[in-house]
C-alpha cells in the first residue's frame, strides 16, 4: 500500500465498554500494525444527554487491560487532536458551514412535534418513516432571516435524488444503494453539536483513516457516509463490516439483555487478557495453518480483514473457558500466584495458597475457581452420614476412620509418598474395598468427591486438621 494505514477505534462514554468493541479494537490495532501504521482512539462524546461521568477513564483503562495501547488519542495527544469530540465542535461547525455553502446542506425548522405527527402518519400508511424534505428548497434568504432571529433548527444534508451510491466492503464486495432509500439526515442538532455522521466524517477525514473496521450494523449507514464524503469531495476509507457475535445459545447477537457483556466483567470473573484477546482472534477469523494458540505478534503478521468470515459466529463459552485453562496452565506458579490476588480469600493465607496451588492448577478454568476448588483448605467441611455411608456401613466406615486416624497418627513424616505407603498398606492389609474406602476418605477430609489428588491433598492439608475430621466423621456416626 502506497498510503500509510490508518485505522481507528472511537468509544463513545455512554456505558461499559462491550466485549465486541474489544474484538473490534484488536482488528484494527492489528490491522495498523501489520502494516506498520497508526492506530488511533478518538472519544466519540457528542451524546451529551447519555454521556456517562467516568466512563472514558474506564474505557481507556480497560483497554490497557487487555493489553492493548493506541498511537495516538486521550492521554497521549498526536498531530490532528484534539481526540475528544466535544472539544473539536468549531471544526464541526465550519465543515456544516461549507456544506451550507456549497448547497449540500440546508437549515430545517421542523419542530419536534411535527415530525413526530409526520412519522406517525407514515406508520399509518405503512410507509417506512422518513423526512419529508419540507424545508430542503426553502429559500435561503429566509432561513437565515429566521436562524438571525434565534429559532432552533438543524442543519441536514441534502441527499442527491435518484443517483446509485456505492461502496466496496472488503467481506461482502460491492454494495449499492439507491439514493431514494437515503434520508436527509441531521448533521448538525439544534443544540450545536454534530450528529455522529457528520462527526465520524469529519474526524476519519482530518486525521487520515484509511480503513474503517466496524460491527456490521453501520452497513445500513455507510451510504450516509459515502454522500456525505462526496458533497465534501473526499475520498471514503476503505470499509470492512465486521459480523456481530452471537449470543452463546446462537439465538439473537450478545446483548445486556442475555447476560453480562462487559470487556472489565470477563476480566472480573477470571479470564486472562490474552486469553480473551486469543479467543477473539480465531472467532470467525482462521490462521493459516489452523492454529488455535496465538500470541498477539502471530496474529498482527498473518491477520487481513477480507479473511474475516462474513457470518456471524457464536461467542462459545466452553471454548474460551478452555483457551483461558491452557493459559492459565502455561503460566508458573509464581506468575499464576500473582494474576489471582484479587480472587483469593481473605481467610486463605499467602503461604497455604501457594501450597495449594499446584494441586489445582490443572482443573481451573478462569481465576475465580480457585475457591471453589480449594475452600476445604481453610474452612470447615460438612459431612453428611448418609453420603460417608453411602457405599457400606456405619460399623465398617467406623472401623475405617478409626484404623486410619490410628495409622496418621503414628507416621513420623507427613510426606506424599509416606501418606500414600501407609494407606495403602492398610487397605490392603484390611481387605477393604478400593473404591469406597478411597472416596469416603477423600470425602471425609475435603468434603466433597471432586478434588485434588487425595495424598498431595492431605499432605497439604497437614496432620492437625485431617486428624480433626476423621474424629469429626467419627463422631456423627
Amino acid at each position: 500500500m502506497s498510503q500509510k494505514v490508518r485505522t481507528r477505534m472511537a468509544p463513545s462514554p455512554t456505558g461499559e465498554y462491550h466485549v465486541g468493541h474489544i474484538a473490534t479494537l484488536l482488528k484494527n490495532y492489528a490491522w495498523a500494525k501489520h502494516n506498520g501504521g497508526d492506530f488511533i482512539l478518538r472519544i466519540e462524546d457528542t451524546d451529551q444527554v447519555r454521556k456517562v461521568d467516568g466512563a472514558v477513564e474506564k474505557i481507556l483503562s480497560v483497554i490497557k487491560d487487555y493489553g492493548l495501547d493506541w498511537d495516538e488519542g486521550p492521554e497521549k495527544g498526536g498531530p490532528f487532536g484534539p481526540y475528544v469530540q466535544s472539544e473539536r465542535l468549531e471544526i464541526y461547525k465550519e465543515a456544516a458551514q461549507q456544506l451550507l455553502d456549497n448547497d449540500q446542506a440546508y437549515y430545517c425548522f421542523a419542530t419536534p412535534e411535527e415530525l413526530t405527527e409526520l412519522r406517525d402518519r407514515q406508520r399509518a400508511e405503512k410507509l417506512p418513516p422518513k423526512y419529508d424534505g419540507r424545508y430542503r428548497e426553502y429559500p435561503k434568504e429566509e432561513a437565515l432571516k429566521r436562524v438571525a432571529a434565534g429559532e432552533p433548527y438543524v442543519i441536514r444534508l441534502k441527499v442527491p435524488k435518484d443517483v446509485t451510491v456505492t461502496f466496496t466492503d472488503l467481506l461482502r464486495g460491492g454494495i449499492s444503494v439507491e439514493s431514494s432509500n437515503v434520508d436527509d439526515q441531521v448533521l448538525m442538532k439544534s443544540d450545536g453539536f454534530p450528529t455522529y455522521h457528520l462527526a465520524v466524517i469529519v474526524d476519519d477525514h482530518a486525521m487520515g483513516i484509511t480503513h474503517v473496521l466496524r460491527g456490521e450494523e453501520w452497513i445500513s449507514s455507510t451510504p450516509k457516509h459515502v454522500l456525505i464524503y462526496k458533497a465534501f469531495g473526499w475520498e471514503p476509507p476503505i470499509y470492512a463490516h465486521i459480523p456481530v457475535f452471537l449470543s452463546p445459545d446462537g439465538k439473537g447477537k450478545m446483548s445486556k439483555r442475555k447476560g453480562t457483556v462487559s470487556a472489565q466483567s470477563f476480566l472480573d470473573s477470571g479470564y486472562l487478557p490474552e486469553a480473551l484477546l486469543n479467543f477473539f482472534m480465531i472467532l470467525g477469523w482462521a490462521h493459516p495453518d489452523q492454529k488455535e494458540i496465538l500470541t498477539l505478534d502471530e496474529y498482527i503478521k498473518y491477520f487481513d480483514p477480507k479473511d474475516i468470515s462474513s457470518k456471524s459466529v457464536v461467542f462459545d463459552v466452553q471454548k474460551l473457558q478452555w483457551l483461558n485453562g491452557v493459559y492459565i496452565r502455561n503460566l508458573t506458579d509464581e506468575e499464576l500466584l500473582d494474576r489471582l490476588q484479587p480472587f483469593i480469600p481473605a481467610d486463605c493465607s499467602q503461604e497455604k495458597a501457594k501450597e495449594i496451588l499446584p494441586l489445582i492448577k490443572e482443573r481451573m478454568a478462569t481465576l475465580s475457581d480457585f475457591e471453589a476448588h480449594t475452600s476445604f483448605f481453610y474452612r470447615n467441611v460438612t459431612i453428611d452420614k448418609e453420603i460417608l455411608t453411602k457405599k457400606s456401613t456405619p460399623e465398617i466406615v467406623q472401623e475405617q476412620l478409626e484404623e486410619t486416624s490410628h495409622a496418621m497418627s503414628n507416621l513420623e513424616s507427613w510426606s506424599e509418598e509416606k501418606l500414600e505407603e501407609a494407606i495403602r498398606s492398610l487397605q490392603q492389609n484390611k481387605d477393604w474395598k478400593t473404591k469406597q474406602y478411597f472416596m469416603m476418605l477423600r470425602y471425609v477430609v475435603s468434603g466433597s468427591a471432586a478434588t485434588p489428588p487425595l495424598f498431595s491433598m492431605i499432605s497439604v492439608l497437614g496432620k492437625k486438621l485431617v486428624l480433626e475430621r476423621l474424629s469429626a466423621a467419627r463422631a456423627i456416626l
